[in-house]
């Protein structure tokens, strides 16, 4: 199963991080991947997010919120049209790092179609970096 992995340390308090992550309709003011969102980080519910993907076409996913942990743990799992297909476990796990937060936002792909899209996976991987970035500068100034 491929997994990409990204981490940033940010000058805010988990908590911080946090909120700014699961603010979902405030993420057109900061966040050059996923620019639109709606949902609410509660385990079970379903999540609506507009990605616009640095070498693609935008795509909205409807994923399930699968870990909502306050100040630790934000998972959700999407699909492309049906279960089994084209799958993926998005997270981002905080820890206190210092005065700050060592945020890794990771993905696990799975589903028949995994083996023909390497390069998306992998230009996917930048785009998880912009997203740290602009994150950070989000935070830090």
């Amino acid at each position: 199963m491929p997994r990409i992995s990204t981490s940033i340390d940010i000058q805010a308090a988990p908590e911080r991080v946090w909120a700014v992550l699961t603010d979902f309709g405030a993420y057109s003011g900061w966040n050059p991947f996923i620019r639109e969102g709606s949902g609410q980080a509660i385990v079970g519910s379903t999540l609506t997010l507009r990605m616009f993907p640095k070498n693609g076409k935008p795509m909205t996913f409807r994923p399930t919120v699968l870990t909502a942990e306050p100040g630790r743990s934000l998972r959700w799992k999407g699909r492309l049209i049906v279960p089994g297909v084209f799958d993926g476990i998005h997270e981002f796990e905080l820890t206190p790092a210092g005065t700050g937060t060592r945020l890794v936002q990771s993905e696990d792909f799975s589903g028949i179609l995994v083996p023909f899209l390497g390069k998306m996976i992998k230009d996917t991987e930048d785009d998880f970096r912009a997203l740290n970035e602009a994150l950070k500068k989000h935070l830090e100034s």
